[in-house]
């Protein structure tokens, strides 16, 4: 028992390793893409960090204490926290300790990357290898941190909470929350190579992330527990999800059981997994791919 025990902790501590290692290089090279390649060509890729650029430009020279503009960096962390805070209490956000770790080495590894290099762009006088390799390179970085089951706040979780009041889809909210941020970006500089040169820069991000998750993002998950409450509990008030509760009767014992049946993002099932567990050693989970993505369960 001793040895199985140390054994799990050992698997544990060596998944929890892997992870970290992926949020460090996903953090690395999502600030690199803003630094090197966003930043220095005024390109607002949405989010919280397209507010944080416009943000770093328009303050030039009005406080002393920042004559370059405010730090990108920084500026993003002052988003972050209250969308984070938010998150918590909306959405029942599981990956919170993850998350914070995520959004801060990105906003450190960010303005210290800015303070090496400065505004000066990787390649000068070119704007489109710009997008395209600042996209690249910041898809591919989101994608490490969607590996470790983490996230970097930002304007996606407020995404979700107005998607969740409405009927629209949340890819589809993330889509207007962003394009609202870069056309502050068109008002900001008053230049409409900005939102074109942005939009396509979102455009090559998002076909990275799609690239890095073959997999279909939702999955149908079936779970057969005793714990019925603190499993509704933890789907419900904490992951923010929905559920049905389906009938059934035990073969070999014949006992009545009860099966909850619920449709999660692939990025949320392991969260969802390792919190059963906790409640319940001995549950039974099985998933298959979800093929009707408008399947909304609970309703």
């Amino acid at each position: 028992m001793k040895k199985s025990t140390e054994s799990a902790q050992s698997s544990l501590v060596k998944k929890q390793a892997i992870d970290y290692s992926f949020i460090i290089v996903g953090a690395f090279l999502q600030a690199l893409s803003y630094v090197l390649f966003l930043a220095p060509y005024k390109i607002v890729p949405g989010g919280v960090y397209g507010i944080s650029i416009v943000l770093h430009y328009i303050t030039k020279g009005v406080f002393p204490w920042f004559p370059e503009g405010l730090p990108i960096g920084t500026t993003a962390l002052f988003f972050n926290v209250p969308l984070l805070i938010l998150a918590i209490k909306k959405l029942g956000l599981a990956s919170g300790p993850r998350t914070v770790v995520t959004f801060l080495l990105i906003s450190f590894l960010t303005d210290s990357l800015s303070l090496f290099f400065g505004d000066q762009p990787l390649v000068a006088n070119d704007t489109f290898l710009a997008c395209f390799y600042g996209g690249s390179i910041l898809g591919l970085g989101v994608a490490c941190i969607f590996k470790a089951q983490s996230t970097s706040a930002g304007t996606d979780v407020l995404a979700r909470i107005l998607a969740k009041n409405t009927n629209m889809k949340v890819g589809n909210m993330i889509i207007i929350v962003d394009s609202c941020v870069v056309f502050i970006g068109l008002l900001a500089f008053q230049d409409w190579a900005v939102p074109l040169y942005s939009w396509f820069t979102i455009f090559v991000f998002g076909k990275v992330v799609e690239m890095f998750q073959v997999e279909n993002p939702k999955r149908a998950v079936f779970v057969v527990s005793r714990k019925r409450e603190e499993l509704k509990d933890l789907l419900v008030n904490k992951m923010g999800k929905r559920g049905t509760f389906l009938h059934g009767q035990g073969m070999y014992e014949g006992k009545e059981t009860e099966i909850i049946f619920t449709i999660l993002e692939r990025k949320d099932f392991r969260i969802f997994k390792d919190n059963v567990n906790k409640i319940d050693p001995n549950a039974f989970i099985s998933t298959t791919h979800a093929s009707n993505d408008s399947a909304r369960p609970g309703i």
